[in-house]
């Protein structure tokens, strides 16, 4: 069923590490300035830089990783075919009601992340029927989220983060991930110029670490306009594409978040 991201920060093997990483890198902790009273003044300086820096998302309660999400089978006992989220945020007080994350140690292919986003597309059409006797989307018994600000049946945003341990490069990996996966985050263009987005996935990219750390364009993404922010911390984001339509525009211009 997926744990609390309370080991996030311990020791462990690099994938591990990576998941950790990012949710220390959404949520932005900050340090304590009291316990740092007799600490040198470039310490200080440092620390003090980060508490004056925007806060994050949600809290350690906010994020859960490895959870199982059942093509086939139950949440308990999962069949195969489905996919495993390194980490599900849901953070409505920072109107991140919903967000999927997978970790990427730079490691695999595109054709490889192409499938993950295969098995969570077949997760999202998955309907069961819930306590009351009606039918409605699997994700939708566990978890929360508003309709999309168009109205359109959206799927909830997957974001790739990738660190740059391996060799495989985000700028090169990301492009040949587009044309595979157009059919899961590509919108059908409608007479009067705009897209609906019924079921499609809003896929965003970004990496770990400092600007320019997944890659020389930073994060971008692709899929419908969300409601997501920009996540704030160390996790660069975008999405993939930049034309109307096609759901890779920058975060900058992406719909606001509803207030």
């Amino acid at each position: 069923m997926g744990s609390t991201a309370r080991g996030a920060g311990s020791s462990g093997g690099s994938h591990p590490m990576t998941v950790n990483e990012t949710v220390i890198a959404m949520l932005r902790p900050k340090p304590n300035m009291a316990k740092l009273a007799d600490d040198p003044a470039d310490v200080r300086a440092a620390a003090q830089a980060a508490v004056d820096e925007p806060a994050g998302i949600g809290t350690i309660a906010s994020f859960w990783t490895e959870v199982p999400l059942p093509a086939t089978g139950t949440w308990n006992a999962p069949g195969k075919g489905g996919a495993q989220a390194d980490i599900v945020l849901t953070a409505p007080q920072d109107q991140v009601p919903l967000l999927f994350i997978e970790a990427d140690n730079c490691h695999e292919t595109a054709e490889e992340l192409a499938d993950k986003l295969e098995k969570y597309a077949r997760f999202f059409r998955r309907k069961v029927k819930d306590t009351d006797g009606r039918e409605r989307p699997m994700w939708r018994t566990r978890w929360n989220a508003p309709a999309t600000w168009s109205g359109d049946a959206t799927y909830p945003p997957v974001l790739l983060v990738f660190n740059r341990i391996g060799q495989r490069n985000p700028n090169r990996t990301i492009p040949r991930l587009m044309e595979p996966t157009r059919h899961l985050w590509e919108g059908e263009r409608q007479k009067g110029g705009h897209h609906h987005y019924d079921g499609r996935i809003p896929i965003g990219t970004g990496a770990t670490g400092g600007p320019g750390a997944g890659g020389e364009e930073g994060s971008r993404a692709r899929g419908p306009p969300s409601r997501l922010r920009r996540p704030r911390g160390e996790v660069h984001r975008r999405t993939l594409g930049a034309g109307a339509g096609d759901g890779l525009g920058h975060p900058e211009g992406l719909p606001p978040p509803p207030v």
